[in-house]
């Protein structure tokens, strides 16, 4: 049986690190091993607050030893990270990543560099950003930030579309051999950006912006999981990345239907498989 071995947040409520990322793979017809960083009971944006914890990475570490013990880390044919609870965690991380290529060579590793940006409401513990730039990102084979995460892993400030074409090019000199952009904000105010950079080329997909009075959370898991699904099907990057963009904006659009705040993944899910609005990627030369 082979899987995905998924490592990130978990909310009880809602849909946010692995309760966005896990369906959506499932329904791309991929088994999947869900390892969670921490529980909390809803994602960290609602005024309520939220509660639950961070596991000790040690927890980490047992669990993956318990999967190796039982021969299975060879049927892992890809890790997929999201949100750290502890600066400990990212070393369990890579200790993790490197103890899955030892048993599968083939598996991949796909980063999604959650770091702390107060403005969007999203905490991080201390040191995690510096061992993402420093040690998990350059492991990566795909990395999936933001444009703020971006420009701190290559420290370059973005603006403009050239700023990020250069940025991503530069990324891929650090380690990644592929670079997804979930979110560029500086490109345009009415079109959601994001953009693929690979040794082949840099590609932009663009969709409309839709207005929330409160913009979903878990959006990034979601990207990250059908772009990785995408990849394991044995789909080209640009393939991946272009059914990436419209899947999500599938759920985005039902969720805004239904004047939601959670993501309506389960209320899409055949559009997940087969998105019904295509927005063509297009070259940027």
């Amino acid at each position: 049986m082979k899987g995905i071995l998924s490592i990130q947040s978990h909310v009880v409520y809602g849909h946010a690190g692995n309760s966005s990322a896990v369906f959506p793979l499932q329904r791309m017809g991929f088994e999947v091993w869900p390892l969670h960083t921490v529980q909390f009971s809803n994602h960290t944006q609602y005024k309520q607050g939220w509660t639950g914890k961070a596991f000790p990475a040690t927890d980490l570490i047992d669990l993956i030893k318990g999967i190796n013990n039982i021969d299975q880390l060879k049927n892992c044919e890809a890790v997929l990270t999201g949100y750290q609870g502890s600066a400990d965690q990212c070393l369990a991380i890579i200790d993790t990543v490197k103890t899955v290529k030892q048993q599968n060579p083939n598996a991949i590793y796909i980063c999604d560099p959650v770091m702390g940006d107060p403005e969007k409401g999203c905490i991080v513990a201390d040191g995690i950003s510096e061992y993402l730039i420093n040690d998990v990102m350059p492991l990566a084979d795909v990395i999936v930030p933001n444009q703020f995460e971006l420009s701190q892993f290559v420290g370059m400030t973005i603006n403009t579309l050239d700023d990020a074409v250069k940025a991503c090019q530069h990324a891929l000199t650090l380690g990644p051999k592929m670079v997804l952009v979930k979110h560029l904000h500086s490109l345009s105010a009415d079109k959601f950006s994001m953009m693929l950079a690979t040794k082949d080329g840099c590609y932009l997909a663009q969709r409309p912006h839709l207005a929330f009075d409160n913009q979903p959370v878990g959006v990034g898991d979601l990207i990250s999981s059908l772009f990785t699904g995408g990849l394991l099907k044995g789909w080209t990057a640009e393939q991946a990345f272009e059914h990436a963009h419209n899947a999500c904006y599938a759920v985005l659009k039902e969720t805004h239907r239904r004047g939601e705040w959670e993501l309506q993944t389960i209320a899409a899910q055949d559009e997940i498989v087969a998105p019904t609005e295509i927005f063509p990627i297009t070259e940027i030369k």
